[in-house]
């Protein structure tokens, strides 16, 4: 399992890096992961301290540093 969210995170990365910001559910359709692969992998990121995660109005978006 460990290993999948690392590839799962490391899809995320590639797409924020190319793509910039993103919401969470942009993140999921275009990356073609499931909710729970993108909110593990998020965490993984997050804990890495890659990730900025803000509220924009209603929207959760997520950045790299």
């Amino acid at each position: 399992m460990v290993e999948i969210i690392g590839e799962a995170a490391g899809k995320i990365w590639q797409f924020l890096n190319t793509n910039g910001e993103a919401s969470v559910n942009k993140i999921t359709t275009e990356t073609g992961l499931g909710k729970n692969e993108v909110q593990r992998a998020l965490g993984w990121l997050a804990k890495e301290d890659k990730l900025n995660i803000e509220m924009k109005g209603r929207v959760e978006t997520v950045s790299l540093k």
